[in-house]
């Protein structure tokens, strides 16, 4: 359930009236003054120095991007500190990987939900980082200096890494922060971003996933909304505040500020904004790239996707273990299989295309009398994309239906080239390095791991990649199979299965215990098969010759940078989302999305009734209905005595923004962000205003589960709640 956004900048040109829009921008917060009256008019009441400063704290203190150790800088989700012992929110499902390592059929968090009463209780969660800004800068002046037009992409692209590494070493020299260079605009603007990076951050807290995922696929996407999407955790730094790995002898954060939390009314019309870390937009993107992404990107992922997870609900209805093993993997699978078609169908609703030729009609109007490589740029763009054409739709039956459709052949293929990677190691002490290391990832693969799920997997996804990959990419491995078992690839994968050390953690295990052959991996069937596809994918990736490539980066560069120049002295701009944090605003807001329909502004507990059913995704826990049926909903209730559940908002966000704060004009928390509405999918690439909404959980449920359903007072007297 991940967010997708709600902005198209290239509408904000006067010089395209029909497709302006009001509420629209990922806004940079040092450029955020220029916004100002903007954000007062629609009823913000702090300073631009209260969301961002240098120099005194403020509410980007408190704004949190849930990364990875290996790549700290990207942010698969957004969270917020609400306490000043390091308390920190998000989502449910920005948590639910972690509740799931944290599960086994014994203590199943995921079913039953998990609570730490005090502070040893909570869960550590290696790898996961907490990344705070410090501090953001346009350097952009300091890249025109070493870049010019008269550059080879490749010569450009090592003047950049340079530069970047140069201006990244010396922005934390003497400190303990981290530091990136980002693009912005496709490469005609720059920006450093400081973070303090924490790395120990311990699972607090979770409801049930009947409540944090209560609708499951039926309701992705979509409003009214009754989700329950919170999970809670807290970072810890070393005793002297520094960041540090996890240890006993840590202590929570002192966060220099925390988001006071409020259970105040929401009103239709009140002052909205959302901080975050958004991952990817694409508003720029012309009609020939719009045209790979609805024919080649999105429709066959949403069409390969299917078989894997047709075969994953059989398989996880069937055994509470495979349910538990398979919950992380299925919900980043069909997240974005079901956005895939919701995306399409709102592109074309939108007549999404037309717009962009439309902008393209002006663009080139406007290019006339200028710089030739303006005239030049939408010619590249077009013939690079009419150059990959192929290649990206075979791409998508290797990565989808082959490399990450299946787990084991790829996985196979990297744990075999590791072990013959260590075998040639003179040194020994590396050598038992990359062993010990291997050994580890390995055992963690299987933990989550099924032998005869992924024999299914197998099973469908060579068939069905067979039957519609073009056959001039197809992997030589499954003609070969198909002919030898006259078609019966459920026999072919049993039989490599009885002869694979990788077929499950026995076989794994028994060939470890032994002395390391070479050879005994190289002969491998299932080594074998994830090399020919990793293998093959290369072939295909490196198919389009780099000039191809390189003559599309540049007209993409060179379509924005005139663009830019089109609109300037006219409107503000931002940038597409590339996992740096951002600034929405708007308003809380109701909306009409057909004739007919009017969705007001909130959901309450009654709709999670009214929704119940049985089992699946619309089950109910009892002790949510025995508090319902009493009306003990105590200080969270509204005016009208119900508990507010979700709400909904105009602001601009999309993946990465999970979990966001959605704060008010005095800023308070007044909910986390977690979807958007299936009727204005097109988000990530069109803004409409009139449609285009931000699915929030309301603080007022949140509070009410942590202190009412699941008794956690000790988190509750943590926080500042503003009534």
């Amino acid at each position: 359930m991940k967010i997708k956004s709600l902005i198209l900048a290239l509408g904000l040109m006067i010089a395209l009236p029909a497709i302006s829009r009001a509420d629209e921008g990922m806004w940079l917060l040092n450029l955020i003054g220029k916004n100002y009256n903007d954000m007062q008019k629609q009823g913000f009441k702090l300073t631009p120095e209260d969301i961002y400063s240098i120099n005194q704290n403020c509410i980007k203190d408190a704004i949190v991007g849930l990364g990875n150790a290996g790549s700290p800088f990207w942010h698969f989700c957004t969270g917020e500190i609400i306490s000043d012992q390091g308390l920190m929110t998000t989502n449910h499902h920005c948590g639910y990987g972690q509740i799931q390592k944290h599960s086994t059929v014994a203590h199943d968090y995921l079913r039953d939900g998990f609570w730490a009463y005090s502070m040893d209780q909570e869960l550590p969660n290696p790898g996961i980082t907490a990344s705070i800004l410090i501090r953001v800068e346009d350097v952009t002046d300091q890249f025109k200096e070493v870049l010019s037009d008269a550059m080879t992409e490749a010569e450009r692209a090592k003047a950049i890494r340079e530069k970047t590494d140069e201006i990244s070493k010396k922005a934390v020299e003497g400190t303990l922060y981290n530091a990136t260079v980002k693009p912005m605009f496709d490469g005609n603007q720059f920006f450093l971003f400081v973070h303090i990076i924490y790395k120990d951050v311990r699972l607090v807290g979770a409801p049930p996933s009947s409540m944090g995922k209560f609708g499951g696929d039926t309701d992705n996407w979509s409003w009214p909304r009754h989700t329950c999407d919170f999970s809670m955790f807290r970072i810890y730094t070393a005793p002297d505040g520094s960041p540090a790995e996890y240890s006993a002898d840590n202590v929570p954060l002192q966060p220099k500020h925390h988001l006071p939390v409020s259970i105040k009314e929401l009103n239709d019309g009140d002052f909205a904004m959302v901080m975050g870390f958004p991952g990817t937009t694409n508003h720029f993107v012309t009609s020939y790239g719009l045209e790979e992404v609805m024919n080649i990107t999105n429709k066959l992922r949403h069409e390969i996707r299917t078989v894997k997870i047709n075969i994953l609900r059989e398989e996880m209805a069937a055994s509470q273990e495979t349910k538990i093993k398979y919950a992380s993997k299925y919900a980043s699978c069909s997240n974005y299989w079901k956005y895939s078609s919701e995306q399409n169908k709102a592109l074309e609703n939108l007549n999404t295309m037309q717009i962009k030729k439309d902008i393209e009609r002006d663009f080139m109007n406007w290019a006339q009398g200028k710089d030739p490589k303006y005239r030049k740029s939408l010619d590249l763009i077009r013939d690079g994309y009419a150059a990959r054409a192929t290649q990206q739709k075979a791409q998508q039956y290797l990565v989808e239906g082959l490399l990450t459709g299946p787990e084991l052949p790829f996985q196979a293929y990297k744990a075999g080239r590791t072990i013959m990677m260590a075998l040639q190691q003179q040194d020994m002490t590396q050598r038992d390095a990359i062993i010990a290391s291997i050994k580890g990832t390995m055992e963690a693969f299987y933990k989550d791991y099924s032998e005869n799920t992924e024999k299914r997997l197998e099973s469908a996804m060579f068939e069905y990649v067979l039957r519609h990959m073009d056959m001039d990419y197809c992997p030589a491995f499954l003609p070969e199979a198909s002919k030898k078992y006259k078609g019966d690839f459920d026999k072919y994968v049993n039989d490599m299965f009885a002869k694979s050390i990788f077929a499950n953690k026995d076989a794994w295990n028994k060939y470890i215990s032994k002395k390391y052959d070479a050879k005994v991996i190289e002969k491998d069937p299932l080594f074998q098969i994830g090399k020919a596809i990793y293998e093959q994918y290369m072939t295909v990736h490196q198919a389009v010759s780099q000039e191809s490539a390189d003559n599309l980066q540049r007209g993409i560069r060179d379509f924005v940078d005139g663009i830019l120049q089109m609109n300037d002295g006219k409107k503000l701009m931002s940038p597409d989302a590339n996992s740096t944090i951002r600034l929405t605003y708007g308003n809380v807001k109701a909306y009409d999305p057909r004739d007919g329909v009017f969705y007001k502004h909130y959901t309450t507990m009654k709709g999670i009734i009214e929704k119940e059913q049985p089992s699946g995704e619309f089950a109910v826990p009892a002790r949510l209905k025995e508090l319902y049926e009493a009306r003990d909903f105590g200080q969270y209730a509204n005016k009208n005595g119900e508990l507010p559940t979700c709400f909904i908002t105009n602001n601009d966000i999309t993946g990465g923004n999970s979990g966001s704060p959605v704060i008010d004009a005095k800023g308070n928390l007044i909910g986390l962000a977690f979807d958007g509405n299936g009727e204005a999918m097109s988000g990530d690439i069109d803004f409409e205003e009139n449609l285009q909404r931000c699915i929030c959980l309301d603080t007022r449920y949140m509070l009410w589960v942590i202190d009412k359903y699941a008794g956690a007072h000790n988190l509750i007297e943590e926080m500042t709640i503003v009534k």
